[in-house]
């Protein structure tokens, strides 16, 4: 009845994975393998890149300089990095391997210096501190993987650490006494070879992270997207204050005075931008990703959102390139087409595509991130080395291999785009999508299906080419039409439906003998009740633009 589904079930993950030969990378696949995930296609191609993608990513589960699991960069960066596998990857893991994604979030707490700093990086020759290297925010990683898996000791733990590192940056990166976040040099942003940082030296003075090179004729830089993941971690530093008993008011306090002085020093009220701002106080005005470096900081509100959609990142002429988004827009004459290094001045960077769905999802705006998610699972699909970067207009491999963070960026993607993917509020998304060809007509995948255990219970998901369906242990729960996500929560009660496409999906939802009735607009949620559903929430869709900035709506 189900072809997709039965080849799912007769899917063997750890057949199509294969041996590994270490340790720590046997132990995290058996790990992965214990959560049920796997992933059957009508097409070959994306079925193979990503149990390839899975294998890899074993691969760079090792052994720490204390001996537990480390999630390491991959490529020529060999160790765990704050900016990214300490946090963002790790965050992703979470979902997959959560032993190995708490010992490397653990790290950094565990190396973290008695004067408060933590390490930008660890590696088999132990931390290193040279410079900060901030990017997505540690208190809401750890945050979200504790929403999902438990612990307190490890929250007390993380909590305390990002605590002092919160004070050391307080201390020693606001010389300008702003209540900015300061950059002293091009690696505090990991921002490698990008106009941003042009005249502007890789490392800090003398390799500490406490100096700014005081003959520099522009720095420190007041630093927005350093200021907004500050921002933001003391916002999530005070959910665990409060989760561990204590008081959040502080936190908040400060949280509040940050984000004023990021809008008052950072914010370009003409462009509608945030921009660096140097020592002689003037906007260091490039165009980078550090916008969408902010707005996952969960800065700003649904207007600013949408505004920054329609200027900038579904706007052809600046971010949303034919493989989107840019790490420069493309109408700044710095932005460069290279691919053959490494390099944030112009190539799509697998870091950016990883951090970004949390802001679309944050303002509800899952439709134009499947705008985002189809060109760049295209070229996926077409992956041999697992590259860090990607031609923003040739959607081909560039610098590196065997990146991790572009091997979670194939899991992550697959599971929002038509998997199971646990949200940390104690829900569950089902989503009726398949990978969309974008190049040459090809056909990436017209059916998947899709398996996940949660709370001891494997769920499935048979994505066909007009109908979707949910199994759990077995037994079908719910049918209903391509084109929405059906909400639950973790037992797989029926909690509502999000519209997924720009077109009007109406049908039914199947359960339990009923045909409950519904239709859904894009980016519309609907709660159901007894009553059946009803609207909540209908922002509407913004569509991609030209240049000139279009407020109309679809």
């Amino acid at each position: 009845m189900h072809p997709i589904l039965e080849k799912l079930r007769e899917t063997s993950a750890s057949v199509k994975v294969g041996a590994l030969e270490t340790e720590e990378s046997a132990a995290s696949l058996s790990e992965f393998l214990e959560s049920g995930v796997k992933l059957a296609s009508s097409h070959p191609k994306i079925e193979d890149v990503y149990y390839r993608a899975i294998r890899a990513l074993m691969k760079c589960i090792v052994k720490s300089p204390s001996g537990a699991q480390m999630l390491i960069e991959g490529a020529v960066f060999i160790g765990c990095w704050l900016e990214s596998t300490g946090t963002i990857s790790a965050e992703t893991l979470s979902r997959f391997c959560p032993n190995a994604a708490q010992s490397s979030f653990l790290l950094f707490a565990d190396f973290k210096r008695e004067d408060g700093l933590i390490p930008y990086k660890i590696t088999d020759a132990g931390p290193a501190f040279r410079q900060v290297q901030m990017a997505t925010p540690l208190a809401r990683s750890v945050w979200r993987h504790y929403r999902l898996n438990p612990d307190k000791t490890f929250l007390e733990k993380m909590y305390r650490a990002i605590s002092e590192n919160d004070k050391w940056l307080e201390t020693w990166r606001d010389t300008r006494k702003t209540g900015c976040v300061e950059a002293f040099c091009t690696f505090d942003t990991g921002h490698d070879a990008s106009p941003r940082f042009w005249h502007v030296k890789d490392a800090p003075l003398d390799g500490d992270p406490a100096k700014c090179d005081p003959d520099s004729p522009i720095l420190p830089f007041l630093a927005p997207d350093m200021t907004a993941n500050v921002y933001c971690q003391r916002l999530y530093l005070a959910k665990m204050a409060e989760e561990l008993g204590g008081s959040a008011n502080a936190w908040r306090e400060k949280a509040e005075r940050t984000y004023e002085a990021l809008m008052k020093q950072c914010y370009d009220q003409k462009d509608h931008f945030f921009y660096d701002r140097d020592r002689l106080d003037r906007f260091v005005k490039i165009q980078s990703d550090i916008l969408i470096r902010v707005l996952a900081c969960e800065v700003g509100d649904d207007a600013m959102f949408e505004d920054a959609l329609r200027r900038y990142l579904l706007n052809t002429k600046k971010f949303f390139s034919r493989y989107p988004i840019t790490t420069i827009a493309m109408d700044d004459p710095r932005f460069s087409q290279m691919i053959e290094y490494n390099s944030w001045s112009g190539q799509i960077s697998f870091l950016t595509q990883l951090r970004l769905p949390i802001a679309f999802e944050l303002h509800r705006r899952y439709v134009e991130l499947t705008w985002i998610m189809n060109p760049i699972l295209t070229a996926l699909s077409r992956f041999e080395n697992f590259a860090g970067g990607l031609s923003a207009w040739l959607g081909i491999e560039g610098y590196s291999s065997n990146y991790s963070p572009t091997m979670l960026c194939v899991l992550d993607y697959l599971e929002r785009m038509c998997g199971i993917y646990p949200v940390s509020g104690n829900e569950l998304w089902f989503t009726a999508l398949a990978p969309a060809g974008m190049d040459y007509g090809e056909i990436i995948a017209e059916e998947t299906a899709y398996s996940r255990i949660v709370k001891g219970r494997l769920f499935e998901l048979a994505n066909e080419k007009d109908r979707s369906f949910v199994f759990r242990d077995g037994e079908l729960m719910y049918e209903f039409p391509k084109g929405v996500r059906l909400v639950t929560d973790e037992t797989g009660r029926l909690k509502g439906l999000i519209g997924m496409s720009v077109r009007m999906v109406e049908g039914f939802v199947c359960f339990k003998g009923e045909e409950i009735p519904f239709s859904a607009s894009g980016n519309e949620t609907l709660e159901y009740s007894a009553k059946g559903f009803a609207s909540v929430d209908k922002p509407g869709v913004v569509p991609p633009n030209y240049g000139e900035m279009d407020e109309r709506a679809l």
